[in-house]
Order: structure tokens, then sequence, then C-alpha cells
């Protein structure tokens, strides 16, 4: 679901910029929707990263 995330993103942000400026140009769209993109990516990075700590290696239970 990597892809359909960053795909949102991308859409959120383009959205919100809507909502905040009406008047904006191609490129603070453009800006807008790689900002989203690549923000969902670290975002989805980062949780992957929390879930992996908060779980014990498994070598460790069984001994």
């Amino acid at each position: 679901m990597g892809l359909l995330n960053e795909i949102v993103g991308a859409v959120v942000a383009e959205e919100a910029l809507d909502k905040l400026d009406p008047e904006a140009g191609l490129l603070k769209k453009g800006l807008a929707v790689v900002a989203g993109f690549e923000g969902e990516k670290i975002i989805e990075e980062k949780i992957s990263e929390h879930k992996e700590q908060e779980q014990p290696p498994a070598d460790d239970a069984q001994q």
C-alpha cells in the first residue's frame, strides 16, 4: 500500500492548499503535491521504525 498512501498524501496536501489559498498557482500546487508525497513516505518509515522497536526479538523470547 506504499504507493497508494503516497498518492493519497499528495492529494490531501493539494486539497489543503486549495482550502488555505484558493488563488494558488501551479508552482505552489506542485510543491504541495511533492511535499505530501514525500511527507507520507517519511511518516510511513517512522511508523515502521516505531513498530520494530516495540517488538522484542523472537530469538531472545525463546531462550
